[in-house]
């Protein structure tokens, strides 16, 4: 081969691996931000990184374009591992054009997914761009609908996460929404459909870029964004992370941590002083959860939105699991409208991806409300039936304080499908609090009575000593167990061995219609 060949090569792509130059580095470094490279050697193990198509470019010629030289289309993609695990990434360069998207960056971007879907890998897209690059028109509209498409296809066969570490404005929003995780960097990431100036000449209001497409805005109250970074590094490392429970596609389970296998777990009395006697104290659902997982390590989702509710992935006895909890420090851990679709899409992504479910009860019920009723709570709350009844993954459920009414049913009850229901001796079973059930059913009584006080109590007593516990439920066959608080982690990891081989026949049909 000749050598001058091969230098020729070696200085093209030197040049291309410099993006928009050294002036454009330096600027964007200058922010605290990193270039696109720069990010993909960061979230891959070292050294493993290989580059597809960096020699495409544009072919646009209006509004000057076919004088303008863009480096890979401002869009690094190709393959690397993590972990040792196959993974597909791609990067948008925002030293190129603003890293806008052309007809030949989304086609790059489309080819990657295609791989993808191919190999069974993981998909990860890092967001850096001043959106659709307007001098293509319908042919960067094209290229975005194109990877929506593949996004689509990929759903439920690969894991997908999003790490919005610039911009990602307008249509270009929609991608990271149709991933399965979204990950977002503090003050650096931003998402909005419309922008701040358009917003105020349509409707008069005046708000900032953060304001509106922040973390505040899109983990806090949208709930679109599902875990917040403080640099662009830690999103990184939380996607690894968050890879590590995962497996790479629908027809793998998850990683096993052989390290953290043990044949014999024994009881933890610490369970045992975890909940308040008085059924109105709150307490931290995450103190249980932290001991039944390994080494403490659990990995919320969308850690800031629906308090009430905790969803999230940890290990046990080396296994992943998703655990869905209800959270009596935050509304008392009622389920409503926002709380229900989280729960509700947290489960579907474990179904698809083959990760058990481990469920923590301790639920009032349903949120009461005007306002909860006018939003929908009846077809929200259904979406977490929904989930559960479809989920064919192995399900175990343990009842810890208060299971109420609907909500009994919508926290995988044993109707609902859960292979294991465990109880706590203080648990309580029924359809409504003691206080509201006697005043339904001995409300004249006490009415009537000479002394209104000591009925009431007499009713209450023997209300809670009839329904106030988890002993009825278990003689009647609708939980399998009452255990000791201290047996939680041994009952569970047990559970999870003897269902490893789970498998469950459902009718045919193309899909459910889960009622959005």
């Amino acid at each position: 081969m000749s050598k001058d060949k091969i230098k020729d090569l070696v200085e093209l792509r030197s040049r291309l691996y410099k993006g928009g130059g050294d002036a454009q580095i330096e600027k964007v470094h200058s922010q605290g931000k990193y270039t696109a490279r720069e990010r993909i050697g960061m979230f891959l193990d070292e050294d493993t990184f290989q580059e597809d198509f960096l020699m495409v470019q544009h072919r646009c010629s209006d509004f000057g374009m076919d004088k303008k030289d863009l480096p890979a289309d401002g869009m690094v993609t190709g393959m690397g591992l993590v972990d040792g695990r196959s993974v597909f990434v791609a990067s948008q360069d925002f030293t190129v054009n603003a890293g806008t998207m052309g007809e030949a960056g989304a086609r790059k971007a489309q080819e990657l997914m295609d791989a993808a879907l191919k190999t069974g890998s993981p998909f990860v897209f890092i967001n850096d761009s001043g959106g659709a690059r307007v001098q293509e028109g319908v042919s960067a509209l094209s290229g975005y609908g194109g990877i929506f498409y593949r996004n689509v296809l990929l759903s439920g066969v690969v894991p997908q996460i999003s790490v919005i570490a610039g911009p990602c404005a307008g249509g270009a929003a929609y991608s990271p929404a149709l991933t399965d995780f979204i990950i977002q960097v503090q003050r650096e990431g931003q998402m909005y459909i419309t922008g701040p100036k358009i917003i105020k000449e349509v409707t008069g209001e005046e708000v900032s870029l953060e304001q509106l497409g922040g973390v505040d805005a899109q983990a806090h109250y949208s709930g679109v964004v599902h875990f917040v970074a403080k640099s662009g590094p830690e999103a990184l490392g939380l996607a690894r992370r968050l890879l590590s429970f995962l497996p790479s596609n629908n027809s793998e389970e998850a990683p096993i941590m052989e390290e953290s296998r043990n044949s014999s777990i024994g009881p933890d009395e610490s369970f045992n002083f975890l909940v308040p006697d008085n059924p109105k104290v709150p307490y931290d659902m995450h103190e249980i959860i932290w001991r039944i997982v390994d080494n403490a390590d659990f990995l919320e989702v969308q850690e800031n939105f629906a308090k009430n509710i905790i969803v999230g992935f940890g290990r046990l006895n080396g296994r992943s699991v998703g655990i869905i909890a209800n959270q009596p420090a935050f509304k008392a851990g009622v389920l409503d409208i926002d709380s229900s679709d989280k729960a509700a899409r947290f489960i579907r992504f474990c179904n698809a991806f083959n990760i058990p479910l481990i469920t923590l009860v301790d639920v009032p019920g349903f949120m009461p409300g005007v306002d909860q009723e006018y939003g929908g709570i009846i077809r929200h709350g259904a979406k977490l039936l929904f989930a559960y009844a479809s989920a064919t993954v192995p399900k175990f459920t343990v009842i810890i304080r208060k299971a109420y009414g609907g909500a009994y049913i919508g926290m995988c009850s044993k109707e609902m499908g859960a292979d294991r229901v465990a109880a706590w001796p203080g648990a309580e079973i029924a359809v409504m609090g003691a206080e509201g059930a006697v005043s339904l059913l001995y409300g004249k009584e006490i009415k009537n009575a000479e002394d209104k006080a000591a009925e009431t109590k007499k009713r209450l007593e023997e209300y809670r000593e009839l329904f106030a516990n988890p002993y009825v439920a278990a003689k009647r066959g609708y939980i399998h167990n009452v255990i000791l608080p201290a047996d939680t982690r041994s009952y569970l990891a047990a559970s999870l061995e003897m269902y490893a081989s789970k498998r469950e026949i459902r009718p045919y049909k193309k899909h459910g219609l889960i009622p959005l």
